[in-house]
Order: structure tokens, then sequence, then C-alpha cells
């Protein structure tokens, strides 16, 4: 009697282990590359927010693929249980900034315009003039915007200082240098009652997205006001982040001011 062997072949990887980690791969690799395409580079910034918007959609596409692939593998056995935890680990380290963003648009006010004196901002002539139909237009704010601003942050004002108006057009002029913005406009001679505008533009930290400042200095004769205002020049929503410019050049231009007078804390 014939007696024959029974032979198991172990189950191979599922195809979709694979493609989960070369698509997270992919999105990881494309949204570095965007970045520092458009921060040091020639990449145009609308053409880089429609790649933004691609590379979510890849990682969560690596996601679901490395879901896939896992419960075939849990089912059935087989390789293909590294390709997946790596698709994991990239899918979400890509989507994590992400995940910041959304957290940022669902409890910050949706504003793309913020500025310490509401009833009559420091003018942005030169940004408006530049604005293109895919930006956001520079408008003077809203009742429904001030409001807004006035709820989120209620500690958003200007400043005061006992320093003559060239002073303090000194070290605005040289905190907007230090902070690497780039200036449009030069520093004005003082005139006497007459408020001055500095125009530049900053951008945000890692995305290098583009925002239009306008910081006004006024000479009452007694002391000197400094109002300012950040504005995005694309989306419908800032993030936080016209607010946080604002109060971190403030925040600096007290610090210059208070060494320069030699006082503790500069009045507000």
């Amino acid at each position: 009697m014939a007696t024959g062997r029974v032979k198991f072949e172990e189950p191979q990887a599922p195809r979709s282990a694979g493609l989960a980690r070369a698509t997270a791969f992919f999105a990881l690799v494309l949204g570095i590359t965007a970045v520092v395409a458009h921060r040091w580079f020639s990449l145009e910034t609308e053409a880089f927010l429609w790649v933004l918007g691609l590379v979510p959609l890849l990682a969560a596409l690596a996601l679901l693929l490395a879901g896939l692939a896992f419960s075939r593998i849990w089912r059935l056995g087989g390789e293909g249980g590294r390709s997946v935890l790596a698709a994991f680990l990239l899918g979400a380290f890509v989507l994590i900034p992400y995940g910041m963003a959304v957290y940022n648009f669902l409890t910050l006010p949706m504003l793309t315009d913020v500025t310490t004196d509401l009833e009559d901002p420091p003018s942005m002539p030169l940004a408006a003039a530049d604005r293109t139909g895919a930006m956001s237009r520079v408008a003077e704010p809203t009742l429904g915007s001030a409001l807004l601003q006035l709820n989120a942050y209620p500690d958003m004002t200007g400043r005061r200082y006992e320093l003559p108006i060239e002073k303090t057009l000194e070290m605005v002029d040289g905190l907007i240098k230090r902070k690497g913005w780039k200036t449009r406009s030069r520093v004005p001679a003082a005139v006497p009652g007459q408020p001055l505008t500095l125009e530049a533009t900053a951008r945000t930290l890692i995305l290098a997205l583009p925002a239009d400042v306008a910081i006004r200095v006024t000479d009452d004769g007694e002391a000197t006001y400094v109002d300012m205002r950040s504005a995005s020049r694309y989306g419908r929503h800032d993030l936080g982040d016209n607010a946080a410019r604002i109060a971190s050049f403030l925040a600096d231009l007290d610090q210059d001011v208070a060494i320069h007078t030699g006082t503790a804390d500069p009045q507000d």
C-alpha cells in the first residue's frame, strides 16, 4: 500500500502588506519633499497646498491597506507582519501633524486676520495690492470676526512705550529683521502726531506659508503706541498662527524696550 506525505504550504504575505508599506513611505517622502521644495526652492504655495491635501489621503490609504493585510494575516497566518507594522507606524507619523491641525481647526476661531486694534486696524496697502484671486482678501474686521477674536484672544492689545517714536521705529525694524521677516516698506521718517506703518512678510515655522504683517507706530507727544496686524494669505482658518505671531512679536518688543529703558515691565 502506497503512502504519501501531505505537504502544507506556508501562506504567502498578502500583497496589500507590501503595498501598504510602500504607500505610507511614499506619503512620508512626498510630504518632506514638498516642504523642502516650498521652503528652499521654487514650489509655488498653491501647488504646495494641493500636495499637502494629497499626503494625508495617501497615509489614510496606507493604514486601510495595512488593516486589510493584518486581518488576513490574523486569520490565515503567514508573513507580512513587518510590512504591516511599518505601514502603521509611517502612516500614523504622517498623520500626526494633520491631527494637530484638525484639533486647532475645531478649537480655535475661524480667522485669517488678527489685529490689536479692531476699530482701526493698521493698513496693508502693499499686501492688498498683491493679493490674487486664490488668496484671502485684505478687509476690515466684520462684527462677527471681531467678536470671535475678542472671545478667543481677549489680551490681544497694542503697546504704549515711554520712548521717542524714532527709537520705537528702530526697535520695531530691528526685531523684524531678527525674526527673518521680509521688509516690504522702508522705515519712514518720524512725523509728530502722524501714524507710521511698516509692512513685512512673515512665514510659518515649518511649512513656510506666507502671511502679511503691518506694524503701526503712533506718537502722541508723551508716549509711543504700537499696534500690529497679521493676515494669512491662504485658507479660511489660520489655526491660531496670526495671534501667536503677534503675541510673540510684542512680547519680544516688550523685552527689547525693557532692556533699553532698564525697566522690568514695559507699560501695556
